[in-house]
């Protein structure tokens, strides 16, 4: 993942193409509206994933980063391939960690920008896990884990690369180098779901032969979702037509505007659970479960997946306080009609509703999202700087109601629609009570 904007090649260049969510996979604007094909609609429905970033920097604790942070050598770096055990790595925790979240799916590094592989690259590179004290293709234990569990997995994959010589020495057979990588990854480890790039943003002029790419993805799995990150500041921009969802890193997703698009692509934010996407012991500054319930509800209210990211400790360990807290996310999912329910086939409709306030539909039912009704960062009863209860109205419904629940506690709510604006009585919550968004069910 990237961390510094001085390392992003063009980020300036992408911040003033603001209209770039506009023009999705750089297509102009008519009047048709393209529909999902099926993988991107099944991708769509997945909503949650499982971001899990780890590698030889994980030994170090100080960022996914700390070779290029750092100015490490090559030489000293490549030196920790010796004391890289993986003992505590255990992938069906890992899958049972995004399943009691509530999470669908788990994109895991199987290559970073450090350019060490966990998984098998069968005498293509000598920078891989079999060559560790490990000896175990930790991707095909991923595989096995997830798909026991029910879980979707998903490959990501650096398309930028600090150890390999031909990186910036010989780019074609980099390029080459690439496409082997990935088709190892096509060819060994069953269906995957899809395949996560990162790194283009580093070479902004260079070709990337994505199409080359891409091709040998579309032909060992053809039903794989395609993504490959814009950047930090270059939040939804349009890719390559194979591209299959634009990226929102870190950053709230605003809805895309599909017109006159030849393809339907999907969008997808990926957020980290302090401010780095590797373990690094001296952050502290970890996200509650509340703020990953808001980022969730945010993301769907833009009709985005949200890829929350952990970073597993230094031999492979699932990091305690991270799955305790989103075990606490999934628990607020299951009360909001779990794994079928509006947080997965949910999807936005045009509803307007004021300040945070949003609105999704399913199955002929609103759901009403109403956020603030208390502060989030001050818990003294008696703060300011929050609406609170009182009455929310939500502007552009169409259809006639006649109830209104909150999915907490069946409460009944009071409610009133002039034409089209529907105005309900948001209630407080019941002493001991907080679901961060509370949500109402229209029927």
């Amino acid at each position: 993942m990237t961390t510094r904007r001085e390392f992003l090649a063009g980020s300036a260049s992408a911040m003033a193409a603001g209209s770039l969510t506009r023009l999705v996979g750089g297509h102009s604007m008519t009047d048709s509206l393209p529909s999902p094909s099926p993988r991107v609609a099944a991708f769509e429905n997945l909503a949650f994933g499982l971001f899990v970033h780890w590698g030889l920097y994980s030994q170090e604790g100080r960022g996914e980063w700390v070779q290029h942070m750092e100015g490490i050598p090559r030489e000293k770096y490549l030196q920790l391939m010796k004391t890289f055990t993986a003992q505590d790595f255990d992938a069906k925790k890992l899958a049972q960690t995004a399943k009691r979240a509530g999470m669908k799916y788990l994109t895991h590094t199987t290559r970073h920008h450090e350019g060490f592989s966990l998984y098998d690259t069968r005498g293509l590179s000598p920078l891989d896990v079999t060559h560790t004290p490990a000896k175990r293709d930790l991707m095909k234990e991923l595989v096995d884990a997830c798909r026991a569990e029910g879980i979707l997995p998903m490959f990501y994959h650096t398309t930028l690369d600090w150890n390999e010589p031909t990186f910036n020495g010989d780019w074609d057979a980099y390029q080459t180098y690439l496409r082997k990588s990935v088709e190892l990854l096509c060819t060994h480890y069953g269906k995957i779901g899809g395949f996560w790039f990162d790194g283009n943003w580093s070479k902004k002029d260079a070709d990337w032969q994505e199409t080359q790419l891409y091709s040998v993805i579309r032909k060992l799995q053809p039903e794989a979702i395609i993504i490959n990150n814009s950047g930090i500041d270059a939040m939804g921009r349009g890719g390559h037509p194979e591209v299959d969802s634009v990226t929102f890193e870190r950053g709230r997703p605003s809805p895309l505007d599909r017109q006159g698009a030849s393809k339907y692509v999907a969008a997808e934010m990926c957020h980290t659970m302090n401010f780095h996407w590797g373990v690094a012991n001296k952050d502290f500054n970890f996200l509650s479960p509340a703020h990953v319930i808001e980022e969730f509800c945010f993301a769907r209210r833009a009709g985005a997946n949200l890829l929350m990211n952990i970073g597993p400790e230094t031999h492979g360990a699932v990091p305690e306080y991270e799955a305790a807290a989103l075990a606490r996310v999934g628990e607020w999912i299951e009360l909001h009609g779990g794994s079928t329910g509006v947080m997965y086939r949910g999807r936005p409709v045009g509803i307007e509703g004021e300040g945070d306030d949003f609105a999704l539909a399913m199955d002929g039912e609103l759901y009403l999202f109403i956020t603030d009704l208390t502060a989030t960062s001050n818990t003294m009863v008696h703060s300011s700087g929050h609406r609170g209860a009182g009455k929310r109205a939500f502007r552009n419904v169409s259809g006639t109601y006649k109830e209104v629940t909150w999915m907490d506690n069946g409460q009944k709510l009071n409610f009133a629609q002039d034409g089209s604006t529907l105005t309900l009585d948001a209630t407080a919550y019941p002493y001991g009570t907080n679901t961060v968004i509370r949500v109402a069910k229209v029927r």
